[in-house]
């Protein structure tokens, strides 16, 4: 099958329906932006020269939003208002933001939207600036696997605090990009203290007699970590790093101490690290394995869509059998099978590649490569079953809802009726969460009290959190899961409660919600 060119995944499904005509993808608005021209602002009439000096003049679009509300997505791309944060506390919000810094939501339609929100452009909560907002948001969207949206979201600051250039860094460091940044600290030391950071800095810029300057004052006067101490002294004498012994792997490295123990030749593995660190095998440097598990991690978490994951499956063939290997096999013999269009094969194919795909938590960026490619081909009955919850799961699934309504099986029926926002005329006791998933297409549309104002007072961020917050409790044992969707609809995001429902009535069915 053609592999499309890949873009960032913002998901914009997700969005309310006014703002999902022809939408561009943040990296494509960015480029956009970087090549329009600024507007520079000077005062209405030419004063006097009081001396010959060149003045400071200051360069900004006329639009441009403070530097806690900066975002990749306008509001022209997201349909969400500017007042977005405006009404509330900036410490609430980021409490609610960190409750995702270590997880994510379980449903990806649910995911995506948090994500958006995070990269949306608005304005900061009043009396704030917001640089702790911004600093939230990047920082979830990083330890989410979006490490080059938060890198982009970072370069729209423009003077970067001792905070944001930790964060901005720490980024750089993961996509290979910090000698920028280094050269800004060469300009600007007071933007960090941390004596690792400088001795990296000043070796980026080729002055080793100053690193080493700096690292025998740390270290005489006890101002490093051991581990730190150790690192930099191999990275800074290579012949003593030859006969030194090899210092024992990290599980939570910082992205400094992981670019330290690489350039001593000491690479440490990305497999059991945070998530963030998995971008940097994407480029296949470190072998075929490690790339295909990064892009696994970083298509589960949303971080990069199908067709970069099914460009990573497709570059070679496996080397080896089990696990890994079995997926990628056929999930090859299933794209090879597509191309012949023969009923038998597909249908042999999709029966094996889809419990690898739920086995690996996949089905979603699966069912958007491939459900319509099975539009129309006489499957057998196990292989039509998949390809009705694989349409139901893709982006086209209002499509497949319509050839469903009038299906003679229960759970069928019920999930085309959602799909298609309607009201099912039974709850079929086998899909899970049946009765609060059809409820909020059973009654009229209405926010809970406690978040129906919230709009209003210029809080529907914090409302939309709040929602987010609601399903994920709700789809793991409690009565929010209707609320929740109902909110999602009362403010305008039908699709997104759609596709929500139907993802986790369909990933619990198939044990694939993780």
């Amino acid at each position: 099958m053609q592999i499309k060119r890949p873009l960032l995944i913002l998901a914009c499904a997700a969005l309310p329906a006014w703002a999902q005509e022809a939408p561009l993808s943040a990296i494509d608005w960015l480029a956009v932006q970087r090549n329009a021209p600024s507007v520079v602002t000077v005062p209405p009439e030419s004063p006097v020269a009081q001396s010959a000096a060149v003045p400071d003049v200051e360069v900004q679009s006329l639009d441009a939003p403070s530097v806690g509300g900066v975002g990749l997505l306008p509001t022209s791309v997201t349909g969400l208002p500017p007042t977005l944060w405006k009404g509330s506390s900036e410490a609430d919000l980021i409490a609610a933001i960190n409750r995702y810094q270590a997880r994510r939501p379980s449903i990806p339609a649910l995911n995506a939207l948090l994500h958006i929100l995070m990269l949306a452009e608005a304005e900061t909560p009043s009396a704030s600036k917001g640089e702790a907002l911004l600093h939230a948001r990047a920082a979830l969207l990083s330890r989410h696997g979006m490490v080059l949206p938060a890198e982009a979201l970072m370069e729209r600051v423009g003077d970067l605090t001792p905070q944001l250039f930790d964060l901005s860094f720490d980024l750089a460091l993961l996509t290979g990009t910090d000698e920028a940044l280094c050269r800004v600290l060469d300009d600007t030391p007071s933007l960090s203290n941390d004596l690792p950071t400088r001795i990296w800095c000043a070796t980026r810029s080729g002055d080793f007699p100053r690193a080493m300057t700096i690292y025998q004052t740390a270290s005489a006067l006890g101002q490093l970590s051991d581990l730190d101490e150790a690192l930099l002294l191999r990275f800074l004498d290579p012949e003593y790093a030859e006969n030194a012994t090899p210092l024992r792997p990290l599980v939570r490295p910082t992205p400094l101490q992981f670019r330290l123990f690489e350039a001593i030749g000491e690479a440490l593995p990305t497999t059991p690290l945070p998530l963030p660190f998995a971008v940097v095998e994407l480029s296949g440097d470190s072998g075929w394995r490690a790339q295909l598990q990064a892009a696994e991690r970083l298509a589960r978490a949303g971080a990069i869509d199908g067709n970069q994951l099914l460009g990573v499956y497709t570059t070679q063939k496996r080397a080896a059998s089990g696990g890994i290997w079995d997926r990628v096999e056929a999930l090859q013999r299933f794209d090879t099978a597509l191309t012949t269009r023969d009923p038998g094969a597909v249908s042999s194919a999709l029966e094996k590649v889809w419990p690898q795909m739920r086995s690996a938590g996949l089905l979603v960026p699966f069912s958007n490569l491939f459900a319509t490619q099975l539009d129309g081909l006489p499957l057998s009955a196990r292989s039509k079953d998949i390809a009705a919850l694989a349409g139901l799961l893709s982006d086209d699934y209002e499509t497949t809802a319509a050839a469903l309504s009038d299906s003679s099986d229960p759970q069928h029926k019920f999930l085309a009726s959602i799909a298609m926002g309607q009201a099912p005329s039974a709850i079929p006791s086998d899909v899970p969460h049946a009765a609060a998933l059809a409820a909020p297409w059973s009654s009229p549309t209405q926010a809970p009290n406690e978040l129906a104002n919230l709009p209003g007072q210029n809080r529907l961020g914090e409302a939309l959190l709040s929602a987010i917050d609601r399903f994920e409790s709700g789809a793991n044992g409690n009565d929010d899961v209707a609320e929740a969707l109902s909110t999602l609809r009362a403010f305008g995001l039908e699709d997104t409660a759609r596709r929500a429902a139907l993802q986790l009535a369909i990933l619990e069915m198939e044990g694939a919600r993780r």
